[in-house]
């Protein structure tokens, strides 16, 4: 099994670990021919607040009983979390489910210069501590998960995903900033990117549904949900990409400015006395559709749209506009030549609105959307919602983090085979 936390088995599993306070993970039997099979995916949440942590776990594998479970539990670490679900594995799938663990695969947000799926030893875990000050939000609780998944499993392999590995492909046009270049040299200022676990499954995914080898591919993804990406994709390989050295730059998200004047942050240091930790909250945080409209969730600002509040108006005109500049640029870096445009994530899979305004007026430039599709295609559906006259596919395609990061421990597990 293979479990993402995430980690892999032969009808054995693989777990996945994310945030500081919650570990997610999700475990895989192995099939025939490298296909992987979900087994049940779990939440434990709260870890550390005693009176209120719980495990929430839904059956993948039953199709008759399919709802969620959940478990009041005291849980003060993530070791004791990992521990309670293991009890929790071992009594309801099997006894043995210790040993039936093949890997472990974990999600690790920054990797720097990695550039591909990575068995979890000491230089590993030197990387991912430093590029916490990077992903201060996400590396350290990522190593909790590693080291937590070490002592519960120590005989288990561990292997890191980094979300920053597909984007190491990117040419330095594109990732160097245009800084002092000793800041590149020695601090390693550059463009990293994110998203890349849920892009590489969209390309595999997208390759399938265009009948083309991964390799041969050029695709503009969007990766629409709380957090928002859009990728370029030139032969199966990402050659550019709107995050930048964090998760700040580039589309306007759930709480997180995007792209701004960098002397916008100078002058509001200066006139309302931010310090440099007051400003980074302001811009993660405060900021995108919740310094806009008060609202961060994006489903929410459509209905006060919808109802005619003006700022929930205004946010998602920003945000179309901010995504729609995007989407040109990189038709323009793809030379025109493009195979599909993807959209994934939540919104991206769910909001038929916002897909067509960010298409809408593109027919001189091969690009158009069928509204009858568009509208049909939600709730997890994966589709093609272009017009007949479209000459660029335009696809609808579900994002499985857990499912990529599940296949990426696979293949270093088989490398060590």
């Amino acid at each position: 099994m293979i479990s993402t936390f995430h980690g892999f088995g032969r009808e054995r599993p693989v777990r996945v670990f994310q945030g500081s306070s919650s570990l997610k993970f999700k475990l895989f039997n192995r099939l025939a021919e490298k296909q992987l099979s979900a087994v049940v995916t779990g939440l434990v949440e709260r870890i550390g607040d005693t009176e209120h942590s719980r495990l929430v776990a839904t059956n993948e594998k039953d199709a008759n009983n399919p709802g969620k479970q959940v478990f009041q539990e005291p849980l003060s670490d993530h070791t004791a979390a990992l521990d309670y679900v293991l009890n929790y594995l071992r009594l309801r799938y099997s006894n043995n489910i210790k040993e039936e663990v093949e890997a472990m695969g974990h999600r690790v947000v920054h990797g720097k210069h990695i550039s591909e799926p990575v068995l979890v030893n000491e230089e590993v875990m030197q990387v991912i501590k430093e590029a916490a000050e990077l992903a201060p939000l996400h590396n350290p609780a990522n190593l909790q998960g590693i080291v937590a998944a070490s002592l519960v499993f120590p005989d288990c392999p561990q292997v890191a995903v980094f979300d920053t590995a597909f984007h190491q492909s990117m040419p330095a046009s594109a990732y160097v900033y245009a800084l002092p270049y000793e800041y590149y040299e020695k601090l390693h200022v550059r463009k990293y990117g994110f998203h890349g676990t849920s892009v590489k499954y969209l390309v595999n995914q997208a390759s399938g549904m265009l009948g083309k080898d991964a390799s041969e591919v050029n695709l503009i993804v969007a990766h629409l949900g709380a957090g928002a990406s859009v990728t370029a994709v030139k032969d199966g390989k990402s050659v550019d990409t709107s995050m930048g050295l964090t998760p700040l730059e580039g589309l306007v998200m759930g709480t997180r400015s995007g792209d701004i004047d960098p002397a916008v942050l100078l002058y509001l240091m200066d006139k309302c006395g931010l310090s440099a930790h007051e400003a980074d909250t302001m811009l993660n945080k405060k900021s995108g559709f919740l310094g806009i409209c008060g609202k961060a969730d994006v489903r929410a600002v459509l209905e006060e749209a919808d109802a005619g509040n003006e700022r929930a108006k205004l946010a998602i005109e920003v945000y179309l506009h901010r995504l729609r500049r995007y989407i040109g640029a990189y038709l323009i870096h793809l030379q025109g030549d493009v195979d599909a445009i993807i959209f994934s994530a939540g919104m991206g899979e769910n909001s038929a609105l916002l897909r067509g305004r960010a298409l809408e007026g593109l027919q001189k430039f091969g690009i158009s959307v069928d509204p009858a599709r568009n509208e049909a295609t939600v709730r997890g559906k994966q589709g093609e919602i272009q017009s007949s006259e479209s000459q660029v596919k335009v696809l609808v395609i579900p994002t499985d983090e857990e499912l990529s990061i599940a296949q990426q421990t696979l293949e270093v597990l088989e490398d060590l085979e």
